[in-house]
């Protein structure tokens, strides 16, 4: 038996079509659904209820933490292994599920699999962009990627580059959460902690390629821009070593990014030339968001927790 972990907090866009979905998957044995949501006040939990054999678990919204909450999914699931999805992480085929548990199967010493994501239509071109080369950087769709710490890894840029890991589309062995190596409960990137906890304890993690779900977050530019703020703020609380950007770094970088989507916009073939006409003129301000966001987390006083809440995403929506 596998578990289905869904995180859900205002989740009424995409719950109903990921239940749906992964309700239908194609795999061998049982799959247990599980939600946990963490005080939602949309219709999320009537989307959950239309669905008898989901198990629903409620925790209040002060109690919900990225690493300790995805603990709380593996003490409750009953399944060997656990998959994680966010409430807006949409499987792309009923082969999500199979192929995600694949790796497992061919090595004892994988503890974690990690699948693909792949943007919604919709999403600005900066973000699909990026998605698009983080993922093909993990290898091929038609194979399986392991990553593990050997000689070969001796600085901190290739350990922190083979122990990169999203919780978005993922699973692990359930007995390992629970027994040897949980989640950490840090406020940001309990994700990409936990990749690197495993490796440097050495385990294997895999990359998934075929286990796809589509997955962007929708996001306005101001929501972006916090965005930013959260994701490199989060790295620095938990060790990775991220360099105070210059002004001079943050124009260049800005500059550099226009000049390269503006090529990619031009040959995309999902817009056509109104649509191309139109992320040309826009496209661009989230590049500058993004940088003036990006040289702001970088020099914050992390040990400062109102200018850390007062430029954060995750703050602002609990606030909410």
């Amino acid at each position: 038996m596998v578990t289905v972990a869904i995180l859900t907090y205002n989740g009424e866009v995409y719950l109903e079509q990921i239940l749906r979905e992964v309700s239908a998957q194609d795999v061998a044995g049982d799959i247990e659904v599980l939600v946990i949501d963490s005080g939602s006040t949309d219709s999320t939990l009537d989307i959950v209820g239309r669905f008898p054999n989901v198990k629903l678990h409620e925790i209040p919204n002060s109690e919900f933490g990225h690493g300790k909450t995805r603990n709380l999914a593996a003490q409750l699931g009953t399944g060997e292994y656990i998959a994680f999805l966010t409430h807006d992480a949409i499987p792309v085929s009923r082969e999500w599920l199979r192929e995600l548990l694949a790796p497992f199967e061919f090595d004892e010493s994988i503890v974690a699999v990690m699948g693909k994501q792949i943007p919604r239509r919709g999403c600005f071109p900066l973000l699909k962009y990026e998605i698009n080369g983080v993922f093909a950087g993990f290898g091929p769709d038609f194979g399986t990627s392991i990553f593990y710490k050997d000689q070969f890894v001796q600085s901190e840029g290739v350990l922190n580059a083979i122990s990169f890991y999203s919780d978005v589309n993922s699973a692990a062995r359930r007995d390992f959460l629970v027994n040897t190596l949980p989640y950490r409960d840090v406020r940001y990137a309990e994700d990409q902690l936990f990749g690197k906890d495993l490796i440097e304890a050495g385990y294997k993690k895999a990359y998934a390629g075929r286990a796809a779900v589509e997955h962007s977050n929708d996001l306005t530019r101001d929501e972006y821009r916090r965005r930013i703020f959260d994701e490199t703020v989060g790295l620095r609380q938990i060790g990775f070593p991220i360099p105070v950007l210059s002004e001079k770094g943050q124009i260049r970088l800005t500059l550099r990014g226009i000049a390269g989507d503006t090529v990619r916009i031009l040959r995309d073939g999902d817009f056509g030339w109104k649509r191309k006409l139109y992320w040309l003129a826009l496209n661009p301000t989230y590049q500058i968001v993004k940088w003036k966001s990006y040289r702001a987390s970088t020099l914050v006083d992390l040990g400062d927790a109102e200018a850390v809440k007062s430029g954060s995403l995750e703050h602002s929506r609990k606030s909410r």
